[in-house]
Order: C-alpha cells, then structure tokens, then sequence
C-alpha cells in the first residue's frame, strides 16, 4: 500500500477560517449537481469521482478510485470470497453510489471555498474505502440463506466495520489506517453518539461528518427516495422479525404509509439538526458557491419530503 500511516496532527482551523482571495474562489460555480450523474450506473459514478480526483490532486493518477470501485463492485456482486450478493432492496449499490457521489461532490466544495485545512489526497482515499463499504454489514456470508441482509440492520454498521477491517489487512493497509476508516463508518450509524468516537486527528473526525452527511443526504435527495420507501419499510420488518419484534429505538411501524407519515418528522428532528449540528453543517459545501448559494440537494430533499406528504395524503 503506497498510504501513509496516520499520525495525530495539530488541531484543525475553524470551519470560519478561509484562504487570502476567497471571494474569488466562491465565484466558482460547480455546475449541475444531481441531474448529470446516473446513479444506478456505477461506472458513471466513479467517472465522475475519478474527475473530482483528478481536479483536486492534480499531479496524482487515479488507479485508488479505481481499485476501490473494484474492490465494492466484488463485493456487492457476490464476487468476494465466502460471501453472496447483497440482496438488501433499499441498501442496494445504487444507495451507495449515492453516496459515495455526494461525498466526492461535498469535498470539493470545500475544497473551492478554501476552508482550511484542506482534506489531503490520504484522507479523501480513506474517505473513499469508508463510503463504499460503509453497509457491507447487509453481506450474508455464502451459507447465510435464509432472508436478505436487511436482517442485520439493527448490527449492519457493527458487521460493516468488522469486514472492512478484515478486508483492509489482506490488502496491506496499515492500522492506523484501517481504524480511520472503521471511525469513519461508525458515523453513518443512526443512533451512534458522535462524540464519543475517538477519532485519531481532526482531519479524520472531518472526514467523518463528511461520510455521515454524504449517507444522509445522498439518499433523501435521491429522485426515487419517495418510492423505496416501501422497500425501507420491507427492509424494517425483516429486521424486526429477525430480532424478535420492534425495540426500543427502531419502530414500530404498522405498514409503508405509517413509516412515509412518519418521514417528514424524522428529517425535522433528527436529520436536520444532526446535519446543523453534530456534522457540522457540512452539507452547506454541497451549494453552488459556499456558503449561502444554490443547493440543489437540499432543494431535492425538500421536494422529496413534499411527495412524500402527498403520497400520505392521498392514502
């Protein structure tokens, strides 16, 4: 592996803190944000990633985006050794490259608007790692038959950060390195208590809130997010059925309408201020000039929450 192991680094500037000729920098406009990329096409996806690459690290090549594409595609289709497809309907690869997408796109706004420090080439790849396996926790292994791997939702992060650091020292990564990405993934779990994560450096503990906001956003701005949410709901069941009914913290819901009349609330009391809040207001560097400008993912959400009532509505 050609990645520096980590070592702990002066804390970070704040958010507040710009480079000399900001201005300048916010007059850059980042073009079409959702309509350009086909999210179901992960080749375009990881074009479009490769190009954000290559726009940030201008002097390096792009074989990691590659090699990382590669490594979640063989896992996602079954071609990991031991383990079946995911066959999660909600948690699909679409899900992810949702994501994943909405990250790169997250950290090259901030980028551009020239918020220091900067998230340096070793950061972003392990943000990358981090994004593509953050629910290979939804892997059945190859005698797990029964059901999908919408059975492991209440455990999927748990089950993600175990296979990804089994799956990061066969490939040569260093400890350091492998425990950047498992803090990383614990930050897209629901009821995870962020700060209680010990991040190895600020700039990891950024890269977290990234990949907690990317996982949140990038799905609810997705066009079909009013759609899954039936299979979200087929996806709860089977979980509740696994584990014996409802808890405490998931559910219950009586069927797909209940949890869609329930959707506006969880964006309101829960998505929204942990978006301002504990990430840190990250989805602010998703606007078409930072901070106040354009942002046609929230702009997406907002419309999604409104289907969504309609659909509500009309029973």
């Amino acid at each position: 592996m050609n990645l520096r192991p980590f070592v702990r680094e002066p804390s970070v500037l704040p958010e507040n803190r710009k480079r000399v000729h900001v201005s300048m920098i916010f007059a850059i406009s980042h073009g079409p944000m959702l309509s350009s990329v086909d999210t179901a096409d992960p080749a375009a996806v990881e074009a479009e990633v490769q190009a954000v690459y290559q726009r940030l690290f201008r002097d390096k090549g792009v074989e990691f985006v590659r090699r990382a594409f590669r490594w979640a595609l063989s896992c996602f289709s079954g071609n990991h050794a031991g383990y079946l497809p995911i066959d999660a309907g909600y948690h699909d690869l679409e899900h992810t490259m949702q994501g994943t997408l909405c990250l790169a796109r997250l950290f090259e706004g901030r980028d551009r608007s020239g918020v220091l420090p900067r998230i340096d080439q070793s950061v972003f790849d392990l943000s990358l790692i981090a994004i593509l396996f953050h629910d290979m926790g939804y892997l059945k292994t190859s005698d797990d038959v029964q059901g999908t791997g919408a059975k492991y939702t209440l455990i999927h992060v748990d089950r993600s950060v175990e296979f990804v650091g089994r799956f990061l020292r066969k490939e040569g990564f260093e400890p350091g390195q492998i425990l950047s990405v498992q803090q990383m993934i614990r930050c897209t779990g629901v009821n995870v208590n962020i700060e209680e994560i010990p991040f190895q450096n600020d700039l990891i503990r950024l890269a977290g809130f990234a990949l907690g906001t990317a996982d949140l956003v990038g799905q609810m701005a997705a066009s079909d997010y009013p759609d899954k949410l039936p299979i979200l709901f087929e996806e709860f069941v089977e979980a509740a059925e696994f584990n014996g009914g409802w808890t405490a913290n998931f559910g219950p819901f009586e069927s797909a309408i209940h949890l869609m009349s329930q959707t506006n609330d969880f964006y309101s009391k829960y998505v929204k201020p942990k978006l301002d809040g504990k990430l840190g207001g990250l989805h602010r560097f998703l606007a078409d000039s930072y901070p106040d400008g354009r942002n046609e993912y929230m702009e997406s959400i907002d419309r999604n929450l409104h289907r969504v009532k309609e659909i509500v509505a009309a029973g």
